[in-house]
């Protein structure tokens, strides 16, 4: 296993393996190497959960500043130094020529991104497209399929806000109704959740959206259950994959859906304004693009890329975010992601005027949960936690719950969380000032 010297020798030279902090920059070729060195490391993925030499060698991959604590990587992330050059240097290519440069070099790479994160998550190139986010992905779909007025969209109560705003401006625009309803805070149960998706259905539903992960719980639902109650009826099923892709282990294939909307910038640590859009290839002409694309283009996925002019480097440079990623391994980041989880809710679980809104049971959840202190308001708890510790989370006033989101992620330490436990401790024990 590397070593921690051995680590800081290959970012630093002779000075920073000698523990001396310096200024050379984490260059790609080297961080990648490191983590090359760390795929090799034996165990399996829950053992290395709990290796901390192991997540150190991610770590040093962040240039982070570490006088403060960032539990909102739900929102997002930020990007290893090597990822983050490998764009800039892209972005300094282009801009010698960009007629040139940026529109006959770089932009035709963007093929070799596309058929590796296919390949990534076991679906063919033709049906996936690389946008700017999962809003943007999602709202193609939601945007992109025909509806007509008194047509019916279902959704559930806790969706991302700027979804149930896309299809609310298309009941002002076109008519349409949409159908909210609620689940279980945590929701333990598939059959039932599967169970009140299908009650809200109705002869006029056309579509349903729903979140793989969602975003102010991090609960999982059963994505696979729902498409399949839902296909023989002949309804599209709108899947929110934002938090999931390289977040918790799996393929698309194996969740059978007919599309797939995810933010690159989150959990697989891309460059901000990166995302996913997978539709399935006999899918892709039912849906029209968000912005006009030739008739040419009906069948092809690219339709949905059609943005105008555009910078290239970050969309290339999810291939070193994507390299990182494989040679960290899904599922032990997945797994460190849960311990993490873990290390924070159990502390806390054990004061009876904490509540956690999101399940410890294993494939409800994984690093994303939500915990409440009964009788603190939430919005005051997030505004001490940064006021007083310097530490960031986001507080989430829902009409069925409260609490706090804490979404850790790989480079974060557990002398950090430990930070945050201390600071809900001395909350729960003495209050906070009002």
């Amino acid at each position: 296993m590397p070593t921690r010297r051995r680590f800081l020798a290959s970012l630093g030279g002779p000075a920073a393996a000698a523990g001396v902090m310096t200024a050379v920059p984490i260059r790609w070729n080297t961080a990648i190497a490191a983590a090359r060195e760390l795929s090799d490391t034996p165990g399996s993925a829950e053992d290395i959960a709990a290796d901390e030499e192991f997540w150190f060698e991610i770590q040093k991959a962040f240039t982070i500043d570490r006088s403060l604590v960032n539990l909102n990587n739900g929102g997002v992330s930020p990007t290893p130094a090597h990822v983050l050059e490998a764009m800039k240097r892209d972005l300094d290519f282009a801009n010698q020529l960009p007629v040139y440069n940026g529109w006959q070099i770089l932009e035709p790479q963007r093929e070799g991104i596309r058929q590796r994160l296919a390949r990534q998550w076991d679906v063919d190139a033709e049906e996936v497209a690389i946008t700017r986010n999962a809003s943007e992905s999602l709202q193609i779909l939601q945007n992109g399929y025909d509806l007509e007025r008194g047509d019916e969209v279902v959704t559930t109560t806790q969706d991302y806000g700027r979804m149930v705003t896309t299809f609310k401006q298309r009941e002002r625009r076109h008519g349409i109704v949409l159908k909210q309803f609620s689940i279980p805070i945590p929701a333990e149960d598939p059959a039932e959740v599967v169970r009140r998706f299908e009650e809200q259905l109705t002869e006029r539903t056309r579509l349903i959206l729903m979140c793989h992960m969602i975003n102010i719980t991090g609960q999982i639902l059963p994505v696979r259950d729902v498409v399949e109650m839902a296909r023989p009826r002949g309804i599209p099923v709108i899947v929110d994959g934002a938090h999931s892709m390289a977040h918790h282990d799996f393929t698309i294939s194996e969740l059978g859906c007919d599309n797939y909307s995810v933010s690159l910038h989150k959990w697989l640590h891309a460059p901000i304004g990166t995302g996913l859009l997978y539709v399935k290839r006999e899918e892709i002409p039912n849906i029209w693009p968000l912005q006009a694309a030739p008739e040419t283009r009906d069948d092809d996925i690219r339709k949905f890329e059609e943005t105008g002019t555009h910078p290239e480097a970050n969309f290339l440079a999810i291939g070193e975010a994507l390299t990182f990623h494989q040679l960290i391994g899904g599922k032990r980041k997945e797994e460190r992601l849960v311990y993490l989880r873990n290390h924070w809710a159990k502390q806390l679980l054990e004061h009876d005027r904490v509540h956690l809104n999101t399940s410890l049971e294993p494939g409800f959840a994984a690093g994303i949960a939500n915990v409440q202190i009964v009788g603190i308001d939430t919005s005051a708890l997030r505004n001490w936690l940064w006021d007083e510790h310097k530490i960031f989370t986001v507080a989430i006033n829902h009409d069925e719950f409260t609490g706090l989101r804490i979404s850790p992620s790989t480079y974060t330490t557990l002398e950090e969380l430990d930070r945050f436990v201390d600071a809900m401790t001395h909350a729960v024990e003495h209050g906070i000032p009002t």
